[in-house]
């Protein structure tokens, strides 16, 4: 694939030509990354606006627009912060780690150990932990922190720390020394405790004692700590884009049929060699980011070894130095899937009975914060949307990727025909009968793969995309995604390895879906329990 692919002018159909000349563009090093609050994702936006407004699209956003501006501000730890037991000071970011939200500041603060995070039977509850420092055992290491979003609710607990800092991957803790996202809508819930990982070390200094030989509840000894964060707005705006087909049935025109993609990526990352830290991958970290950092085995090294040697001889001009992180297709490739439904259904001489939204949310890698604040304060009334269609990286599928793995633990692998479906029967099962149905009748001839979707999986899939702020307040749901890869969340995820053909086929297939579901006579029936929106996701 070229490293530059000149802007060819796109069709009304849905070509695999068309995905690539818009990628290149979305995806481009101009774009620096698309991180929502900076100039790079105004850039990305402005793209996506112009397309829409060139297609005819109806602006959704605020004032006649095609934005609608989230009120996105960061919280930085306060570098003067401290922590201290017995008198004697920890490190942060090495002894601890603090993630916030709130400040903790107290001049001794009692300590008791609350067991093992994922043992309901035999932690301790919200009477033991008010106004106290709780320490967790957090079996299982860096995987099991995707538990945290359904981790105990201790409100009156002063602070939670978790002794996981020791597997925490090194690249996450410096993303985590970042100021971090929130939204500023008074919508969310409130603050809970300050949260902390901390190391072993610091967990036995706590109690002066290893944590193994620790029965919940045993109280450790008091700390004196003023951790503390600040706040400011982001540098740019971070918006939402949002537009719309209007149906053609004067009676189902006001009901919507949602199509989402997210905006966004995760900026700059720290330089690195873009073929030798892919060969790494490839070969070490199999699912790029969602792997944890670890030793090569003397096998895998061999093969390191071996491929970038080879690669080297054919490539003598020396290293390719990168600090983009592009997000081709994360999810550059939903974007831009989105824009090439648009203009399919744009063109149509019968437009659907009822409207499609299209809506680019910002800030997903943030903590699905654009799609948050969307629905929370929809531009549209949120009882007019009967189901909302998400595509977030659906531009690989490969079967040399490792798309994820089964609740079990069995790795999984693309294919020519592969393709993730995940809540698709969750709210409703007739939407995801509907989709089985186009797939075979329209020959889309995908094979689902629903391994992802299992109730309890711990990848925790279901609740890291938009669709699941839709899902939160009823409205069925299916995301759609080729899954992960080794590039995934690395600087080398670009254009140049998308398949383009295999992107146009899952398009089609979303499109028609919509249709499908646009054109029905009659609402998708919710036939499934409905989430709390004000509670924790579940996977």
């Amino acid at each position: 694939m070229p490293l530059k692919h000149p802007p060819r002018p796109t069709e009304a159909s849905i070509t695999a030509r068309d995905l690539e000349t818009r990628l290149y563009i979305f995806a481009d090093d101009s774009m620096r990354g698309r991180e929502a609050g900076t100039a790079g994702n105004v850039r990305g936006t402005n793209y996506i606006a112009a397309e829409i407004k060139r297609l005819g699209l109806v602006p959704a956003g605020e004032g006649g627009t095609y934005f609608q501006t989230i009120p996105l501000k960061t919280r930085s730890f306060d570098e003067t912060s401290t922590f201290t037991i017995a008198g004697r000071a920890l490190t942060a970011f090495s002894d601890y780690l603090p993630l916030g939200p709130q400040s903790l500041d107290s001049p001794s603060l009692a300590v008791v150990y609350g067991g093992e995070l994922m043992d309901s039977m035999h932690r301790i509850g919200p009477e033991q932990a008010t106004g106290k420092l709780v320490v967790f055992q957090v079996s299982g290491g860096f995987r099991t922190l995707r538990a945290l979003r359904t981790a105990p609710t201790l409100p009156g607990a002063a602070g939670i720390a978790l002794v996981a800092l020791d597997s925490f991957p090194r690249q996450f803790q410096g993303f985590l020394r970042r100021p971090r996202a929130f939204l500023d809508d008074g919508q969310g819930p409130p603050p809970g405790p300050s949260a902390f990982l901390i190391t072993s070390a610091t967990g036995t200094k706590l109690f002066a004692t290893p944590l193994s030989e620790l029965a919940p509840g045993s109280a450790g000894n008091s700390v004196a700590i003023s951790v503390r964060f600040t706040v400011a707005l982001v540098p740019e705006p971070a918006r939402n884009v949002v537009g719309i087909i209007p149906g053609s049935d004067r009676k189902l025109t006001g009901q919507y049929v949602a199509i989402g993609a997210h905006n966004d990526h995760i900026g700059l990352a720290r330089p690195v060699d873009h073929d030798s830290i892919r060969i790494w991958n490839h070969f070490v970290r199999p699912e790029g980011a969602d792997d944890a950092s670890k030793q090569a085995t003397p096998e895998q090294q061999a093969a390191v070894d071996s491929a970038l040697a080879a690669f080297r001889a054919r490539h003598p001009t020396g290293a390719r130095v990168d600090s983009i992180s592009n997000g081709a297709d994360d999810d550059g490739s939903g974007s831009v899937a989105a824009l090439e439904i648009a203009e399919r259904i744009a063109s149509l001489k019968t437009k659907p009975k009822r409207s499609i939204l299209f809506v680019w949310h910002t800030a997903e890698e943030k903590g699905l914060l654009g799609s948050r604040y969307f629905t929370d304060h929809p531009t549209v009334p949120r009882d007019s949307i009967v189901a909302q269609l998400n595509m977030d990286m659906v531009g690989r599928g490969a079967a040399e990727d490792e798309t994820g793995r089964t609740k079990d633990g069995a790795a999984l692998r693309g294919g020519p025909n592969y393709l993730q479906l995940v809540g698709s029967r969750r709210l409703s099962t007739e939407l995801g009968d509907l989709i089985e149905k186009v797939n075979t009748e329209d020959h889309h001839d995908f094979s689902f793969d629903y391994a992802l979707d299992a109730n309890g999986h711990p990848a925790n899939i279901y609740c890291r995309s938009d669709h699941y702020e839709y899902a939160r307040y009823g409205i069925p749901i299916t995301f759609f995604t080729t899954g992960l890869h080794s590039d995934y969340h690395q600087v080398t995820d670009e254009p140049e390895y998308i398949d383009y053909e295999h992107m146009a086929r899952v398009a089609r297939l979303v499109a028609d879906v919509a249709m499908r579901v646009a054109n029905l006579d009659h609402r998708l029936v919710v036939d499934q329990p409905r989430p709390d929106p004000k509670g924790s996701c579940q996977q």
